[in-house]
């Protein structure tokens, strides 16, 4: 009767974990819709800023193209051209595109992802060189290996300017009664 019970207790749990598990996979699924949605609504919003901007670089060839300035004007056409590319691929791109277009980039120019993290790495460490000393300096102390900063000089004093002495010092109050003492 006793391997019947235990039988029956592993079923049961492993019918828990099945549960359970199941349910991580579903938590796991909603997350990565989430995330894919996000991805492609803020790609969405970054493409229609970048094709804003093709039209303001569009808008600056055109007056300089008024002004006489036909070779920077050419040059504002590219760049407007190149622009726009970009805004409509971010616009119409998904976020697993995107991230096959990545993987494609890596493999074709390893170096320039190798550089592109070398450059990346060292933005960041000069970001936080530079919040760490800002907190430093906020909570007045001083980073290690940082040199405390330097004091002023002291100013000489001519032979008649007064020299402050400090205050004199209060009498300590004692912990034991005075008595007075008696008279012969």
């Amino acid at each position: 009767m006793a391997d019947g019970s235990v039988g029956e207790a592993q079923d049961k749990a492993e019918e828990v974990a099945g549960q359970a598990q199941e349910k991580a996979r579903e938590a796991a699924g909603k997350a990565q819709e989430g995330i894919r949605r996000q991805i492609d609504d803020r790609s969405t919003q970054a493409g229609e800023k970048v094709a804003s901007t093709a039209q303001d670089l569009r808008s600056v060839g055109e007056e300089l193209r008024k002004q006489g300035k036909d070779a920077p004007a050419k040059l504002a056409d590219r760049a407007a051209e190149q622009t726009e590319k970009v805004g409509s691929y971010l616009k119409e791109s998904g976020p697993d595109r995107m991230l096959e277009d990545a993987e494609d980039f890596g493999r074709r120019r390893p170096w320039a992802v190798l550089a592109g993290g070398v450059v990346a790495g060292i933005v960041a460490a000069r970001f936080l060189k530079a919040s760490s000393r800002n907190r430093y300096q906020r909570n007045g102390s001083r980073p290690v290996g940082q040199a405390p900063p330097a004091t002023a000089q002291p100013t000489h004093r001519s032979a008649v300017e007064p020299v402050a002495s400090p205050p004199p010092a209060a009498p300590v109050p004692s912990s034991t009664p005075v008595t007075p003492a008696a008279a012969p």
